[in-house]
């Protein structure tokens, strides 16, 4: 920033609840999507599938973070939080005299359901595993979700927390019954082969051919190549049939003439105009 801030900046932008909602659920899906949770960093090689989600009995006597820790590594998710660990260093530049002296890769997120009896301890017994984070199902946080806008973060559910997700969000045809009136976005392409979908024969059946010849210049008819008439001499008798008479007899060019001076000057020249 090249100067202070001021009390009149404007620190906050008002977003549509719609589009924080359409947000909110692209990052939930990119979750489930391995290509992208392991383009964006995340361990995920030993983890036998995505989503991962964990039956409700792995959390009943969890209460201390050695018991967070083995869970993780009998899922195949404590590779992730190594990679965190590791990433921890001292910040660069001033930031770190503000409260803020370290930066770290963020690990996998664990998503739980407030309504569980044993919630609690679970958020307990996750806070000091380094890189781990914990939400709640019913108030999902974008920037967990997508940190630094990138989609794919590696999400641990419960399974209380994963099954509250058509009563917290809904379906395409079901109405959510905790947000008023709202249903999930509906695909607008199922099939993401494009190029697969316009070479099928159905869509090649009922298209139009396709237009042979050249193609079209900007400025220029249908077919046609616009040309320099000042640099094509074709095109420019073509515009101008006179230009050939026109240049043989040397009508309106300039010429120059030596102009001899005194012994021991340079010679200069001057322009003649010839009009004839």
């Amino acid at each position: 920033m090249f100067a202070p801030t001021k009390v009149w900046r404007r620190w906050h932008v008002k977003i549509n609840l719609g589009q924080k909602r359409f947000a909110t659920a692209s990052a939930l899906a990119a979750s489930a999507a391995a290509p992208l949770v392991q383009a964006r960093g995340h361990r995920i090689s030993t983890v036998p599938e995505i989503p991962l989600v964990i039956a409700d009995s792995a959390f009943t006597t969890m209460n201390k973070t050695r018991a967070a820790v083995e869970l993780l590594k009998s899922v195949g998710a404590y590779q992730d939080v190594t990679k965190a660990s590791k990433s921890r260093k001292i910040r660069a530049g001033k930031g770190k005299l503000r409260g803020r002296r370290h930066t770290q890769r963020r690990g996998p997120l664990v998503i739980i359901n407030p309504a569980d009896e044993n919630a609690q301890s679970v958020v307990k017994s996750f806070r000091n595993v380094p890189g781990v984070e914990t939400a709640s199902v019913t108030s999902l946080n974008l920037l967990q979700l997508a940190p630094g806008g990138h989609l794919g973060r590696f999400v641990v559910w419960t399974e209380s927390a994963f099954n509250a997700l058509n009563t917290v969000y809904g379906t395409t045809a079901t109405p959510s019954e905790l947000k008023k009136d709202y249903l999930l976005p509906s695909n607008v392409v199922f099939n993401a082969d494009i190029g697969r979908l316009i070479n099928s024969a159905e869509v090649q059946a009922v298209v139009r051919p396709a237009k042979g010849g050249k193609r079209q210049k900007r400025g220029g008819k249908a077919g046609v190549l616009k040309k320099n008439p000042l640099k094509n001499r074709q095109i420019l008798l073509r515009l101008n049939p006179y230009a050939k008479a026109f240049s043989e007899q040397k009508l309106g060019c300039a010429k120059q003439e030596k102009v001899k001076e005194r012994p021991g000057k340079t010679e200069t020249f001057k322009t003649i105009i010839n009009t004839d």
